[in-house]
């Protein structure tokens, strides 16, 4: 196809006027040898181009709603690990969960450190509780701006820390 245009590129270059010239140029194309290009990953691509490598989360100042977003992910992920965790005790442990209750009962821990444990136990589920109310009223199109997040947020973590602190009272 290519000869076919340039053929008759020049036979209309011979034939017709010079103004013809300026829409019409007679290439003339050289065969090489491919060289495939020399494979580099992203990093020694743009050390060679001199491009600095990014700062990532070293020079951001840590913002309320990212925390919550990063805490809700992972909060999600202890329920997870408390499901798996409570479970397998279910299926290996040789008695009922009463019986390990009332061991621990039984160590005389005190109560400081029993509401540890319970608070320890309660917040991450509470969290993701609240925090999943949050995100449901945001879904209806309320709380969406900037100040209502904000507020929302602090709302939640205060509603979180009161429900876990009175859970692990009883």
């Amino acid at each position: 196809m290519a000869l076919l245009l340039r053929l008759t590129g020049n036979q209309l270059l011979r034939h017709q006027s010079k103004t013809l010239c300026k829409f019409v140029r007679p290439v003339t194309l050289k065969p090489s040898q491919y060289v495939p290009p020399v494979q580099m990953g992203h990093d020694e691509r743009n050390m060679k181009l001199g491009r600095p490598q990014s700062p990532h989360l070293t020079i951001y100042k840590p913002q309320l709603t990212a925390m919550l977003s990063i805490s809700h992910r992972a909060t999600g992920i202890v329920l997870a690990g408390y499901a798996v965790m409570f479970s397998l005790a279910a299926v290996w442990l040789e008695c009922p969960i009463e019986y390990y209750i009332e061991q621990i009962r039984c160590a005389e821990l005190g109560p400081a450190c029993i509401f540890g444990i319970k608070f320890t136990l309660a917040f991450p589920l509470l969290y993701h509780f609240w925090n999943g109310i949050r995100h449901l009223l945001w879904d209806t199109g309320r709380f969406l701006t900037i100040k209502e997040v904000y507020l929302t947020g602090w709302t939640m973590l205060a509603v979180t820390i009161a429900s876990a602190i009175v859970l692990s009272g009883y």
